[in-house]
């Protein structure tokens, strides 16, 4: 009993290690937006889609610059919602933490959607409630168990995701040398990247339109702030796993679909398929298909893991600040958030009801990205405020940081340009708009239940300055 008090006691375990945290970050920036939605993106933008995920890319990694300097300032931070509320203020703190929950739900849903997709690979006459339920089911279990079981769960299917990645590059490197020809006559070329309408084929419009599902291929980036609460050495590890982002980001993204777009001319991609899958029939290896069917389903398992870590974390974070309800704050003798976890899978299980009412997985899929999306540009925004504020207010805690974000304050003003041109893009497409127009009701359900939980949070502040002046 002793050891569970202690737990209790001092809440979330620092039970991850390195190669844990490594591979969450990995698994975190290789999304299933990048398996199920790299063809749609390809589709819209043709070669000059590279160029979409390195800007993207580009500019995350100074959100996540900005994020390490502010979590290490103060070991205390658990994520990054803790120095939004310290700096920004409680009200802050209680938008940006349910956001961000509420953005790993809708991941999930659309994991589960993505799940359900895949599945009907080998089984197409599935009711289309049953791998969703499943699903959710299986991560719930593992979640309970313990910190350091997600850990090593998400480290294998990282793992499966970076493996097909690899072997897809692999792939796309022998038949380039050997010359493949496809089946519809075409060799494979490098110079198919800009023979067929140039770089730009579809103009600055199908290279702004592939923004959003590229965008959501990053989602969970940040994960490795929400990680680095629970891992032994945050001031060694955290560091090490940012830096490492822009390499990640050249070589899952940019090499992979190079060599998706040397073998299958751009055009010949299908939209609203798989190109990792068609790549591999392409080679006439009728398993392989159902291999990387195996691995994207891994990936969408691992992306919706992900969220449930996140969501189960935020909640009991939020509840622990008085900014959600008390039950939240409940840990189980293994120190895990229980209630928030059992409750955000109780909200999954929506997604199901989505399936039925739209029929076609790819629409809610898009849809349901765009609002996960919008909902992640806010929370890397918030980051962005807070370390202006920081910068301001904490001049002597940036004069000590050993991990200081280069080109600090103009690339800060930079990228929250970037996030409003973004948002400015979602308004063009149809799909996309729809999600636009849905996101701000979540923001007015939010600002509807603040005045529930000023009261609550005033009666904490009182008491914590009140035990204060005790000291």
């Amino acid at each position: 009993e002793n050891s569970v008090s202690q737990q209790h006691s001092s809440g979330l375990q620092r039970s991850l290690k390195n190669r844990h945290l490594q591979l969450i970050a990995i698994g975190g920036a290789i999304g299933t937006g990048l398996f199920m939605g790299s063809g749609r993106t390809i589709s819209l933008a043709g070669p000059s889609v590279l160029f979409t995920y390195m800007i993207i890319g580009f500019f995350l990694f100074f959100v996540m610059r900005a994020m390490g300097e502010l979590l290490l300032h103060n070991l205390e931070y658990k994520s990054f919602v803790d120095f939004a509320a310290d700096i920004l203020g409680p009200t802050m703190g209680y938008f940006l933490g349910w956001s961000y929950w509420f953005c790993w739900v809708v991941i999930g849903i659309a994991d589960i959607v993505a799940i359900t997709g895949y599945t009907q690979f080998w089984w197409p006459d599935i009711p289309l409630w049953l791998p969703g339920l499943a699903c959710i089911a299986f991560l719930l279990v593992f979640n309970l168990l313990s910190a350091k079981l997600f850990g090593e769960l998400e480290f294998w299917f990282a793992l499966v995701k970076i493996i097909a990645i690899v072997a897809l590059i692999g792939v796309g490197a022998y038949l380039l040398f050997t010359g493949f020809v496809g089946p519809t006559g075409e060799k494979a070329s490098l110079t198919h990247l800009w023979d067929r309408g140039g770089m730009f084929p579809n103009g600055l419009g199908g290279f702004f339109a592939a923004f959003q599902i590229a965008i959501f291929a990053f989602v969970g980036i940040e994960l490795v702030g929400t990680a680095s609460a629970e891992t032994a050495d945050p001031a060694k590890n955290l560091p090490k796993a940012i830096n490492k982002i822009p390499v990640r980001v050249i070589v899952f993204y940019v090499l992979a679909l190079t060599a998706i777009m040397t073998v299958t001319p751009w055009d010949i991609v299908a939209p609203n398929k798989s190109p990792f899958v068609n790549m591999f029939l392409l080679i006439g290896v009728g398993a392989a298909a159902a291999i990387i069917n195996f691995v994207v389903l891994t990936s969408a398992l691992s992306s919706a893991n992900s969220g449930m870590f996140s969501t189960g974390r935020m909640l009991y974070g939020l509840s622990k600040n008085k900014l959600a309800p008390e039950a939240f704050s409940q840990l189980s003798r293994n120190g895990t958030p229980r209630n928030g976890l059992i409750y955000s899978c109780a909200l999954l299980l929506s997604s199901l009801f989505l399936l039925y009412a739209e029929g076609d997985v790819m629409r809610v899929f898009t849809i349901v990205t765009t609002v996960a999306s919008i909902c992640f540009i806010f929370v890397w925004a918030v980051i962005l405020i807070t370390y202006l504020k920081y910068r301001r207010v904490r001049p002597e805690a940036h004069a000590a940081s050993s991990y200081k974000m280069p080109f600090a304050i103009p690339m800060c003003y930079l990228t929250l340009a970037f996030f409003a041109f973004a948002l400015y893009l979602f308004s063009q497409e149809e799909e996309t708009l729809i999600g636009l127009i849905a996101t701000p009701f979540w923001f007015l359900a939010l600002f509807i239940c603040l005045p529930f939980y000023k009261k609550r949070m005033k009666q904490h502040l009182a008491l914590g300055l009140a035990a204060q002046s005790v000291r």
